[in-house]
């Protein structure tokens, strides 16, 4: 769909294309704000952004370094013009349901046009067949045989497309040319109108095409490095602000003692997602002895699961968040910050979704059903989140209720 304008100079109205971006932006990096140039260059320099961003957790099991708010606004001064957010339940989903979240929230905005992502690949026709080659129940009833022998599902992925694509399985040995897959299966899937549009990655797998990469880059931050570098000067303003005022960044290790407390009283951990095969008992047998995160989650650990599931599993058992929260998709739309373009194209959702859009966050309040159920666990996880502050000063809770969208 697209979204309208006036034209400055005329009056008359123009139409601008709108891409749509499914990020984490943890943090925002060159790379980052060279992806959303190179989709203006493909799309219209006057086209317009929206972002559907992760929370204060993230696809990898992991604490947000700076907080959804502040990632937002770093964005915001970056280029997009609109963010929304991801909510904790689907950001701590799986490849797949990250990605079939994301693209539906895109969708149900009404506004975009397309969806862009970086890939390794760089062919939108060779993911594509990728995608493709993976939908079919051959595929799928290949990956469940693998992941019954006791490999991963990546791994049993890798070993499907081996069997149909022969050749051009290599395109899933690259993290990024994966998550692409997953959005391009989910725009299948959901008969999105929605247009994907790839921009080639340059560097190593995680990185964009300048700098270093995230995981390096929240090392450096968190080693009292400097950033500058490695980030638009504007971003990088944003976390230095962060950083000064006590609330980033925030680390995994500040939670350890409210995450053991929080696995010891437990009672059940079988309605979990990705609680299958015994997964549960595990949980529940080093819940109860390992004095560690690190050491609970190495017995977790076999060859079959990845680090990142169990990590997922973890923080989602300790902000209560079950496998029946992400069962449909995201029952409302989030707003965190927005530029003028932005609030024009907020205007347009207004008058294209069905899903509530929530500017207010005293609005949320009146969320019925499912919707206001999955917003008090997401004030809940925020309250979490704030105890991970550096200066106790910033650690009230609430405040999932009282920050309203940040406006530039």
């Amino acid at each position: 769909m697209l979204s309208d304008t006036h034209s400055p100079s005329t009056g008359r109205m123009k139409y601008i294309k709108t891409a749509g971006i499914i990020c984490e932006y943890n943090p925002f990096h060159l790379g980052h704000a060279a992806h959303i140039e190179k989709t203006r260059r493909i799309l219209d320099q006057d086209c317009g952004v929206v972002c559907v961003m992760s929370g204060n957790f993230v696809q990898r099991g992991d604490f947000a370094i700076f907080s959804k708010h502040a990632r937002a606004m770093a964005a915001l001064r970056c280029g997009a013009d609109l963010v929304v957010e991801l909510p904790s339940a689907y950001a701590l989903s799986s490849a797949e349901g990250f990605a079939a979240a994301g693209v539906y929230l895109l969708d149900s905005l009404g506004v975009c046009d397309c969806v862009s992502f970086g890939s390794e690949s760089g062919d939108i026709g060779k993911l594509w067949e990728a995608a493709e080659a993976t939908a079919t129940a051959e595929s799928g009833a290949l990956i469940k045989e693998w992941m019954g022998a006791g490999l991963p599902y990546a791994s049993a992925l890798q070993k499907t497309a081996d069997c149909i694509l022969g050749e051009g399985s290599g395109i899933f040995k690259s993290p990024n040319n994966l998550l692409g897959i997953e959005y391009l299966k989910a725009i299948k899937a959901s008969d999105s109108m929605l247009k994907p549009i790839t921009v080639k990655r340059i560097g190593g797998a995680h990185d964009g095409d300048k700098g270093i990469s995230a995981s390096a880059l929240r090392k450096l931050i968190l080693d009292g490095g400097s950033p500058q570098k490695n980030m638009p000067r504007t971003a990088a303003a944003v976390y230095k602000g962060e950083i000064k005022a006590g609330r980033g960044p925030v680390t995994i290790k500040a939670f350890e003692l409210a995450m053991l407390s929080r696995l010891r009283a437990a009672e059940d951990f079988s309605n979990l997602a990705g609680a299958s095969e015994g997964l549960d008992r595990r949980f529940m047998k080093y819940a109860k002895s390992e004095p560690t995160i690190e050491a609970f989650l190495e017995k977790v650990k076999t060859k079959r699961y990845a680090m990142s599931r169990l990590r997922r599993m973890l923080i989602c058992a300790c902000l209560e968040i079950t496998a029946g929260d992400t069962e449909s998709p995201p029952p409302y739309i989030r707003v965190l910050a927005m530029n003028s373009v932005g609030m024009r194209l907020l205007k347009a959702a207004q008058a294209n979704t069905a899903l509530p859009i929530i500017t207010k966050p005293a609005a949320a309040q009146k969320l019925p059903g499912k919707a206001g159920e999955l917003f008090r666990k997401e004030a809940a996880a925020t309250d979490f989140y704030a105890l991970g502050y550096p200066n106790e000063n910033q650690r009230a809770g609430g405040q999932e209720w009282t920050t309203s969208p940040v406006i530039d």
